[in-house]
């Protein structure tokens, strides 16, 4: 029971700037891009028990995986944790999430020294007896004598015995790990085993010495390793300003009030959470979204499926539903799954309740072994990234049903991931890892935000100039893209495009990318994004590439990314028109699209609103479309082509083909071909259907529960009969407009 709220409030704040201390040591000592520009890192703090009890303002990405990686290294060394160790791992299959993101764990213990000690054997570079004529400018240097606050405790210091007070803990996406592809991030990898050294809990440091043969293992099988062991000590340096500062709180409040304080904060943060969910309404809630596919097998849909039952004041998240585990990289493990699945429900939940275990406690994630969301031996996951951004898209749209104006639609499907790596002509290599992230969905009350990081990222671009001075790059471009983002009363947040063009003779390109065939969707009544694309030499080759690829670059190549753009919410025919006015004098929207997507007509010098034509474009325009009421996803309309009708789903291929629905298509002699585009299933025909072939044809959809656009000659009785059946959308909601 706390007797001085005052004093405890004051204990939450300072434990919680610790942790932002952390987060901000990595930031300013760290050597790779990736850290100190995209900031792909997190810290925490936690109590003795390896009780998860504050966490730096860094990514929520995170937000699951610290409470699994303590618990592995606990589970792997019980008895045996001591002053002095560092404990390290990144072993996805025991406790990590993929082979990039390294944890480095230290337990503070009590009573401290009056400082802590330096490393016996010094810094983090390359091993004295190092083979010499390995050694290049690309080796570490030689490691040198002590090194004053590295935080790593001598062995020989009295303790006074007793377990750890607390633990401090970083977990750090590293350049590169070593596996198959230059930065260790390639979604095309089939096994965990192709994808870098896998390191399970292991000792850093044991009684503060250096673990001498993981060193060199580590060394010899990544391709920076300068960065790497950079990275790595910026790490142990955060874990030292935390046990520094515990050492401090532990001298002021004492150790028994210190874990005891600790230990109330996660009670505090479980009854803040569960007295919010208390006022959530009761019910169940899913939603169906789809990776366009894994790189592995190209045009095939992964399903992703939530389902979230809230009752009292708990709330259960269930990803039965979602794909099997697939060929390709972008498998998670559970604990990243159950990150996606946090950050969705504590993005509806009181800003002012901490974030750690506690919050946890009233949110139970489950997910099946053997799928997307729960990746077993041997899944590869180094892109799953992906997917986690997608799963927090996937709550949303079930919490859009629980709280709609609450909940904002899709964003731009989360950060994209570009690697570029290779020699230099002095055979020196060179690692480019950049994560791309830009759009937020429209919200119920406001625009998405523009070129701002995903809600689970928290990250940042890197800054052009210091990449061009320190890659082989140039950097082309780097700008908003016209038109792309999502129409709605609120639009979607717009993205960019950026252009790296490759000035080393040859690289390795590994792209990381989705929402190029199932956009990001609008809600009710708003438009999705426009779709990410991939290019390489667009002016010579305008054909865009598939949404994921490792290829290779030469000399001049240009490679182009575009970010899809985030989804609208509400009728774009209710938009202000001084905001679309707003928004095309800016460049963000065209005057077509102003008048096409919003009914805005646009005249004059300067440019102004047309009101009395702006009134006759919007009546005209909501008098000849149709529109479902209810909360519709739009994952965007499929084109009008001749002759052509699409099926829209998004149609789940595998499933249909097992029950002979394009056996029995292809049986039909107009039908000159049949194409899946992820989304869409594009039927071309040689001449138009007979009556009797129209109504087989739709007997056959009816029976597949597919939804479609006719042919010019489905009547609208036949489109309305559609739309009166639910289970003729794929995504169990309807279209927002039915076809012209």
């Amino acid at each position: 029971m706390i007797s001085d709220p005052i004093e405890f409030e004051l204990f939450k704040n300072a434990l919680f700037g610790v942790a932002d201390e952390m987060a901000l040591t990595v930031f300013r000592t760290t050597y790779s891009g990736v850290l100190k520009d995209n900031m792909d890192y997190s810290t925490a703090l936690f109590d003795g028990a390896g009780i998860l009890v504050a966490q730096g303002l860094t990514l929520p990405g995170h937000l699951g995986s610290m409470p699994t990686a303590i618990a592995a290294v606990k589970a792997a060394f019980a008895g045996s944790i001591e002053p002095g160790d560092v404990y390290i791992l990144n072993d996805p299959f025991q406790g990590g999430m993929h082979l990039p993101d390294v944890f480095i764990f230290k337990p503070i213990f009590s009573p401290p020294p009056l400082k802590a000690l330096p490393l016996e054997g010094g810094g983090l570079g390359g091993g004295d007896g190092a083979n010499k004529s390995e050694a290049s400018d690309n080796s570490p240097p030689p490691r040198p004598s002590l090194i004053e606050g590295e935080g790593v405790v001598a062995a020989d210091k009295d303790w006074g015995g007793g377990g750890p007070i607390a633990w401090a803990g970083t977990v750090c996406h590293h350049t590169d790990v070593g596996g198959r592809v230059p930065g260790s991030n390639a979604s095309d990898s089939t096994e965990i085993y192709q994808e870098g050294l896998r390191i399970p809990p292991l000792k850093l440091y044991e009684r503060g010495r250096r673990n001498e043969t993981l060193f060199q293992l580590i060394e010899k099988n990544v391709r920076v390793p300068v960065k790497v062991f950079g990275d790595l000590r910026a790490q142990l340096a955060a874990c030292h300003i935390a046990e520094q500062a515990l050492i401090e709180m532990a001298a002021h409040y004492g150790a028994q009030k210190l874990t005891q304080y600790m230990t109330e904060l996660v009670n505090y943060a479980e009854r803040m959470t569960r007295a919010a969910i208390r006022g959530l309404p009761d019910g169940v809630y899913d939603f169906l979204d789809h990776i366009d596919d894994d790189g592995i097998d190209v045009g095939k849909p992964i399903p992703l499926k939530v389902t979230i039952t809230k009752r009292g004041d708990a709330i259960l998240v269930d990803w039965t539903g979602t794909a099997p585990q697939v060929k390709g990289a972008i498998n998670n493990t559970l604990s990243y799954t159950k990150s996606a699945s946090y950050c969705g429900i504590r993005s509806i939940l009181p800003q002012n309740i901490p974030t750690n275990e506690g919050v946890f406690r009233a949110i139970e994630v489950t997910a099946p072994a053997g799928t997307v969301a729960h990746g077993v031996l041997p899944a590869a996951c180094a892109a799953r990234g992906l997917t986690g951004f997608r799963m927090v898209d996937c709550m949303f749209g079930a919490l859009a049903k629980m709280l709609p104006d609450q909940v904002f639609a899709a964003s731009d499907g989360g950060n994209t991931g570009v690697s570029i790596g290779g020699w230099d002509k002095e055979r020196k290599p060179f690692i480019y890892v950049d994560f791309t992230c830009c759009a937020w969905g429209a919200r119920p009350y406001a625009d998405g935000l523009d070129g701002n990081s995903h809600i689970y990222a928290n990250m940042a671009s890197q800054p052009i100039e210091v990449t061009e001075s320190e890659q082989p790059l140039q950097i082309t471009a780097y700008e908003f893209i016209r038109d792309a983002m999502g129409p709605g009363k609120w639009r979607g947040g717009a993205p960019f495009r950026r252009e790296y063009k490759l000035l080393a003779d040859e690289a390795i390109l590994q792209v990381r990318s989705d929402r190029h065939a199932f956009r990001p969707f609008g809600l009710y009544g708003g438009g999705p994004g426009r779709p990410s694309m991939n290019y390489l030499n667009p002016d010579e080759n305008p054909e865009p590439l598939p949404s994921k690829l490792t290829m290779t670059m030469k000399k001049g190549d240009l490679f182009r990314h575009e970010v899809a753009g985030a989804g609208g919410w509400g009728d774009p025919l209710e938009r202000d028109p001084a905001l679309v006015l707003k928004d095309v004098l800016n460049d963000f929207v065209s005057e077509r699209a102003a008048r096409e997507d919003y009914g805005v007509v646009l005249a004059g010098k300067p440019l102004a609103v047309d009101a009395d034509a702006t009134t006759a474009q919007r009546q005209q325009m909501r008098t000849t479309r149709h529109t479902v009421k209810g909360p519709v996803y739009d994952w965007g309309q499929t084109e009008k082509i001749t002759d052509v009708f699409i099926i829209k789903g998004p149609v789940y291929y595998s499933y249909l083909d097992e029950e002979g629905f394009f056996d029995y298509l292809k049986k039909i002699p107009a039908i000159r071909s049949i194409k899946g585009t992820g989304r869409s299933l594009k039927i071309v025909m040689d001449k138009p259907l007979d009556q009797d072939s129209i109504a087989d044809l739709i007997a056959l959809l009816k029976r597949y529960g597919v939804s479609f656009e006719g042919l010019q000659q489905f009547a609208d009785a036949n489109y309305n009969e559609w739309l009166q059946n639910p289970k003729a959308y794929w995504h169990q909601e309807m279209f927002a407009e039915a076809p012209e």
